[in-house]
């Protein structure tokens, strides 16, 4: 197998995030996202792209978002890990006593979300370059997304 070579920080390589609700995507509410009360077009469209470089086999993306773009409160299933290559996230977490906590992430450095933990991500002001990865393959990830940030249908 070639080693093959690619940067998640230039403009080559980049796709709009696909709108189609994938089918692990749920409402925290219950159900499917896609049935959800939310828009995941209007949400995501123009604020999100997804690496056309990467090999999802590896059970890794990479993400880019726009300034300012908030991905919409969600958590998952598995632990995370979040490695940001260029600009910024700032991230918001719910904590085990009902509060919150944040903190701003940049290049070179990493944030790992724990399963089941709810989580705002905002790109800041030159939006942000980053991969995201799980310990499992992909295909057993779910995704439950809460109310908070979204385009309302």
């Amino acid at each position: 197998m070639p080693i093959h070579e690619f940067s998640l920080v230039n403009d080559k390589g980049w796709m709009q995030m696909p709108l189609e609700v994938m089918p692990t995507y749920l409402w925290a509410d219950g159900g499917r996202l896609a049935d959800a009360p939310v828009d995941f077009a209007k949400t995501f469209g123009g604020n999100m792209w997804l690496s056309t470089e990467m090999d999802p086999s590896f059970n890794i993306n990479g993400l880019r978002c726009a300034p300012g773009f908030a991905v919409p409160r969600h958590h998952h299933n598995l632990d995370e890990l979040i490695v940001v290559f260029a600009g910024q996230f700032h991230v918001t977490w719910a904590t085990e006593d009902g509060g919150e906590d944040s903190r701003t992430v940049g290049p070179g450095e990493f944030w790992i979300s724990s399963a089941g933990t709810p989580y705002l991500m905002t790109a800041g002001p030159e939006g942000v370059s980053y991969t995201e990865t799980w310990p499992e393959p992909m295909a057993n990830l779910l995704t439950w997304w809460h109310d908070e940030g979204w385009v309302r249908s």
